[in-house]
């Protein structure tokens, strides 16, 4: 299941850089901008990938983790996309 655009809860800017809105494949080095909702989705839907039976709820719990929890020092969508898997577990 993709989570989309009208799924999330924050308030956030849309495809502001060139090439925003064609995020495919993993997440790379790519600096990662929480306030981005391209690239939140973008992660979202990485971790989703992971999942069988990924649901809204877990994606609205892992945007709220992005929004309320993630550490200043996570910058690239790599290591936010590490920390989550393992914050994820902990639920």
């Amino acid at each position: 299941m993709a989570f989309s655009k009208q799924d999330l809860a924050g308030n956030y800017k849309w495809a502001t850089e060139p090439g925003d809105h064609l995020l495919t494949g993993s997440p790379s080095r790519r600096l990662f901008d929480r306030w981005n909702g391209v690239q939140v989705l973008f992660i979202i839907n990485s971790i989703a990938a992971l999942s069988e039976n990924f649901s809204i709820e877990e994606a609205r719990k892992i945007e709220s983790l992005i929004n309320d929890r993630l550490p200043l020092d996570a910058r690239s969508e790599l290591s936010v996309f590490q920390w989550l898997q393992l914050e994820v577990r902990k639920y």
